[in-house]
């Protein structure tokens, strides 16, 4: 049994509906991240998306993209706001990288107002990305943020230009909140009508961190295997989304069972069993 794949977006890129969160590269060797491409490669994984604060991710990603440039869709984001900015931080994510293209740049964690104007606008971040897009070194592009507020600041970026993705978080816990799940449900819907693709993230949160930091994630995710199987289950039920798996290398060959073994989502009374057993929070409030 495989992971499955879905168009993404209009790419025309069949990729598997789990997309490898590199964010989980920012702090390892390069034996670590060897053994764990190695996995992805085993369980069919063809799409990874990376990013320029990311660590030492795309320094990790090089040796294989330059060897296997043709076997992944390959995504990484700037947060820089001003076309010089952006372009000074795409050309370092090109050389780190060890590629010459890439299939998807995306404006990175786009939240706040006056960032947004910045980069939305004249000699902003996305006037370059459209000249990057014209010069062959990227096909598409796509804009990402977190927190409860990014379903709101989405539908505006949607509404200003065309992108060709979108991502967010999104687990059942987070879907409990109505803003939340009546904005998230907005962004789906506009995403869907203009043909791109809708990542997700966070989607096996525990909960925000109580104690010391156990894992490289920067929130206390779950760890055994059922309650991660439930929780992707979960996120892999809504067949319009993608699921980013999570930013610890330890985690993922769990992530990436639950995915090859999905069938269908969980009941209610599952998900609020686990909910319940776990203690568990919303990341975002």
């Amino acid at each position: 049994m495989s992971i499955p794949k879905k168009l993404f977006g209009r790419t025309n890129h069949l990729s598997t509906r789990t997309l490898f969160g590199a964010a989980a590269f920012s702090g390892v060797s390069q034996d670590e991240a060897d053994q764990t491409m190695e996995l992805l490669i085993a369980h069919g994984v063809n799409h990874i998306d990376t990013a320029a604060s990311y660590g030492d991710s795309e320094l990790r990603l090089g040796p294989w993209m330059e060897r296997h440039r043709g076997d992944f869709f390959l995504a990484t984001k700037t947060d820089e706001r001003s076309y010089d900015g952006a372009k000074r931080q795409f050309e370092r994510s090109l050389r780190r990288l060890r590629v010459s293209e890439v299939d998807l740049i995306q404006l990175h964690y786009l939240v706040g107002e006056e960032e947004w104007e910045i980069a939305m606008g004249p000699g902003g971040a996305l006037d370059y990305l459209l000249e990057a897009r014209e010069q062959g070194l990227v096909k598409y592009i796509g804009v990402t943020g977190h927190d409860v507020a990014i379903a709101r600041m989405h539908q505006r970026s949607l509404e200003r230009f065309d992108f060709d993705s979108v991502l967010l978080p999104y687990n059942y816990l987070m879907m409990q909140n109505p803003v939340y799940r009546s904005g998230f449900n907005e962004v789906l819907e506009m995403a869907r009508a203009r043909g791109a693709a809708v990542q997700t993230i966070k989607g096996i949160t525990r909960r925000p961190y109580i104690a010391e930091r156990s894992h490289a994630t920067w929130y206390e995710p779950l760890t055994d295997q059922a309650s991660i199987d439930k929780a992707v289950h979960w996120v892999l039920g809504n067949e319009h989304v993608f699921l980013n798996t999570a930013g610890d290398i330890s985690i993922l060959p769990l992530v990436l069972d639950a995915a090859r073994r999905f069938q269908a989502r969980p009941p209610e009374a599952a998900m609020q069993a686990m909910v319940a057993e776990w203690q568990m929070a919303p990341l975002f409030v």
